[in-house]
């Protein structure tokens, strides 16, 4: 619509009839105007559906009839989906972002915008509490206004950051681990070996030599 209204055939899809001030013969060539250029955004298979539509009216009628319905329900349905937007168990932030980033450009395809703060509290909304809260609310409570790049190059970063951590959490548990399962290995040893000890003694007779076995002496 705005390729017609910048080139001054908005009147042939608007108008039944010509104004008066239009003479008969500039109508027909603003109707095969506007035809040829409605038909130029088409694809093969949409054009082969008009193929005999020689009116740019009653074509434009047609694609309102058959795609705008459709348009303005995948609108919803993506709006809707955008609104419960949610991370999936064991998503990872860059596959979280992906699926953000396609959702935006499908968005933008049916002609809708978001705002750069609606567009960063929706991802962050998406995020899991138990494990994100701290970061959303440092980014909430800052006192200015968020701007998605930003948000998103800083929720990599802090997941990075964050495996990291756990990373090195969990090689100091393992090392932790083995040793003290070392220290019980020689503890188990020594007492081993301790109760061995005793257990000579103990088989000894009274008065006998430890040494030679003989009594008496």
């Amino acid at each position: 619509m705005d390729a017609l209204t910048t080139s001054n055939l908005k009147d042939t899809l608007r108008l039944e009839k010509k104004r008066a001030s239009t003479t008969e013969e500039n109508w027909d060539k603003m109707n095969r105007s506007t035809y040829n250029l409605i038909r130029s955004y088409l694809t093969q298979d949409i054009k082969y559906h008009v193929l005999h539509e020689t009116s740019a009216r009653q074509l434009w009628e047609i694609l309102e009839k058959k795609y705008l319905t459709k348009s303005i329900e995948s609108r919803l349905q993506l709006k809707s989906k955008l609104y419960g937007f949610q991370m999936q168990r064991g998503c990872s932030v860059n596959e979280q972002l992906n699926r953000y980033t396609k959702f935006l450009i499908d968005l933008i395809n049916v002609d809708v915008e978001i705002s750069e703060e609606n567009k960063t509290i929706i991802l962050l909304n998406s995020l899991p509490r138990e494990e994100y809260e701290k970061f959303t609310l440092t980014l909430l409570n800052g006192g200015k206004s968020l701007n998605y790049s930003e948000v998103s190059d800083a929720l990599v970063s802090y997941e990075t950051r964050r495996h990291d951590r756990l990373s090195s959490s969990e090689s100091t548990t393992a090392e932790t681990l083995a040793v003290r399962g070392r220290s019980s290995n020689r503890k188990g040893r020594d007492d081993q070996e301790r109760s061995k000890s005793r257990s000579g003694f103990r088989d000894l007779k009274r008065n006998q030599c430890t040494l030679c076995k003989k009594l008496g002496h």
